[in-house]
């Protein structure tokens, strides 16, 4: 295989790409392979097998990247873009000559030297324009000689928009010469097309010399060796596979494993920007989540123990007889500042930091909880996303979520949940009411609990690796009945374990028989936390809760300081919780029409300004209905 192609003819280009960057460390190279060609990604083997009986191959996909180029004599790689990597392999199997045409230009790539042209073919002379026309007579050119070449049509795709007029005879050309070539020395002359989808060419340009490859994304085998050609710029490396081998083979397949999805040259910018950074290899997952996140800040890195101790306390004022539900949740968060997500599955999981799925009665601080873990983890109880997800119960629903497909209607918009997370990556996303969402949204969810990341229809990737993922459920608390009425499966005179018994089971069947997607319930694990009802003597505490907010805000928005008698807490308490059957928001509700209501009547009778201090009193009026005195103090 020749690593160099010579220089070029005047007139024909020879592009910086056109040879391997052999990149492995000085003495640290193994030993020499003894078939190069099985180091190659397996398209490329297909293509090396089919040389002599196709004349023509249709590269599609990911044919814009970087490929690990094989260096003679050893296992070591270099990269290189398609053009280099295809000469490396033509080079291998005997081919001499090798072009590489872009619309309007037409580069040399092999065999062709400085004042050089082979015998019986014509070449463009220097800064010509080369037509399609042009084109198809140096391919006819080839064809006749008595020896292997090539020709590489670069942007393929982009051909019927620059070239209208001259695209279909040219297809045309090209066709009728896939069949008519003659193979020279058991290898024909080739057309190489590099498109981006395998329908860019039309339907008709199909027959038995023509082969269609697609190019995948690099697998976890050839991003390693792409991470071996790259590495030694950062920081750490050599020292690393000088000293330490299997230290060194342990971190190129953790490197491997957080950039599954990602293109050869995606590794390449994380190499880089690990050396620009002075990121030591044995940080390297630093580095891949700068890249993916966009920022270097970590929330995660800020938590501290302290923190987390308090974080009991905190969540337990704020959701108040719900300590089971507090608990499991700082479990999660635990875990998750450890990294410890998912690592029983692999060491380098990139399923989200957290998941959790809160289900129980309405009104008992499901939401309330959802928002104490943000502002725990992220310092705001107001930097989470939401998603009603009874606003996404249509079979068309997920392109909400993550886009439309190129081709429809707002697809230039993205998607509402791919769009979030990737300008806000550090969150907490709640998705409320999950059960009421299409069942097609299930497929979205799985992909996003399985691999941490979501590609929109735009293809731009939102990674979940570093967020919170909570689900809220009614599931369990209710039954529907034939005529649209709702029968309770849970009730406030059963214990917490009946309650929690008969939720798990009903999440279980909806899952597992409804939706027959069990493997949704197994991704989201033990990780259910069922919440209980809102209990008498809890709901005296929210009762004080919520009363203690209406005084702090009347002090801050009108500077009246509202000072109650001894018995009006107490009084109002008791009618605020006379029905539990919706919560806290039911008390809510009840705290406004007893207290709230009555209060902004009379602080507008009584004239109150700022500065003024009011006392207040529960009264019954002549129906029996509450009612609040004031009186200035």
């Amino acid at each position: 295989m020749a690593n160099s192609p010579p220089p070029g003819p005047p007139g024909l280009s020879r592009p910086a790409s056109a040879g391997p960057v052999p990149a492995e460390p000085q003495g640290a190279r193994p030993q020499a392979a003894a078939d190069p060609s099985a180091q190659l990604p397996k398209w490329a083997r297909e293509i090396q097998r089919f040389l002599g009986v196709k004349s023509q191959f249709v590269l599609s996909g990911n044919v814009y990247d970087v490929y690990p180029i094989p260096i003679p004599g050893s296992q070591a790689s270099g990269m290189g873009t398609l053009d280099a990597f295809l000469r490396s392999i033509l080079a291998e199997k005997g081919y001499r000559l090798f072009f590489k045409y872009e619309p309007h230009s037409l580069s040399s790539l092999m065999g062709i030297r400085e004042g050089e042209a082979p015998e019986g073919l014509e070449l463009p002379g220097p800064g010509s324009l080369v037509t399609l026309e042009r084109l198809a007579r140096l391919a006819r050119d080839l064809a006749a000689r008595r020896e292997p070449s090539a020709i590489l049509v670069s942007y393929a795709s982009r051909l019927p928009d620059l070239c209208p007029q001259e695209y279909q005879a040219f297809l045309y050309e090209f066709y009728r010469l896939s069949l008519t070539v003659q193979a020279a020395a058991g290898r024909f002359s080739l057309i190489v097309w590099a498109i981006d989808k395998e329908n860019d060419l039309p339907p008709w340009y199909r027959n038995s010399r023509i082969m269609h490859v697609p190019v995948p994304r690099p697998d976890h085998d050839v991003r390693r060796k792409i991470i071996r050609a790259a590495g030694p710029v950062i920081a750490g490396y050599r020292e690393t596979a000088s000293s330490d081998p299997e230290r060194l083979r342990s971190l190129v397949n953790r490197f491997a494993d957080q950039t599954g999805g990602l293109y050869a040259g995606e590794l390449v910018s994380i190499a880089a920007m690990a050396a620009q950074d002075r990121t030591d290899f044995t940080r390297i997952g630093d580095a891949v989540r700068h890249y993916k996140l966009g920022v270097p800040d970590n929330p995660w890195d800020k938590l501290d123990r302290e923190t987390i101790l308090a974080g009991d306390g905190a969540l337990s004022r704020r959701v108040l007889g719900q300590e089971r539900a507090v608990r499991h949740s700082l479990d999660i968060i635990k875990r998750s500042v450890f990294d410890l997500s998912g690592a029983q599955f692999s060491p380098h999981s990139q399923k989200p930091k957290g998941v959790l799925f809160f289900a129980g009665p309405t009104g008992v601080g499901k939401t309330e909880l959802a928002k104490g873990i943000t502002e725990l983890v992220f310092g705001s109880p107001e930097n989470y996303i939401r998603f009603d997800m009874s606003e996404f119960n249509q079979p068309h629903s997920d392109q909400r979520l993550m886009g439309a497909p190129p081709g429809y209607v707002g697809y230039e918009v993205g998607g509402e949940l791919t769009n979030s997370v990737r300008q806000r990556p550090f969150t907490l996303i709640l998705f409320d009411e999950i059960e009421k969402a299409h069942p097609r949204i299930m497929d979205v969810f799985l992909q996003i609990l399985d691999d941490g990341r979501l590609t929109s229809g735009r293809g731009e990737t939102a990674y979940f690796t570093d967020a919170v993922i909570v689900f809220t459920s009614n599931l369990g608390v209710y039954r529907e009945l034939p005529g649209g009425a709702r029968e309770p499966l849970v009730t406030q005179d059963m214990d917490y374990g009946e309650v929690e018994r008969r939720i798990n089971g009903a999440i279980r069947d909806f899952f597992t028989f409804t939706l027959n997607r069990p493997e949704i319930l197994n991704r989201i694990g033990r990780n259910i936390v069922v919440f209980d009802f809102i209990r008498p003597g809890t709901a005296e505490g929210i009762c004080r809760k919520m009363i203690a907010n209406v005084i702090e805000r009347l002090a801050e928005a009108r500077r009246v300081t509202l000072v109650p008698d001894p018995a009006a807490i107490p009084a109002l308490c008791a009618l605020a919780s006379r029905d539990l059957s919706m919560g806290g928001r039911g008390i809510g509700n009840a705290l406004e029409e007893c207290f709230v209501n009555p209060l902004s009547r009379g602080l507008y009778g009584l004239g109150a300004l700022p500065g003024d201090r009011v006392r207040f009193s529960v009264t019954a009026g002549e129906d029996g209905s509450p009612g609040i005195a004031l009186q200035k103090l």
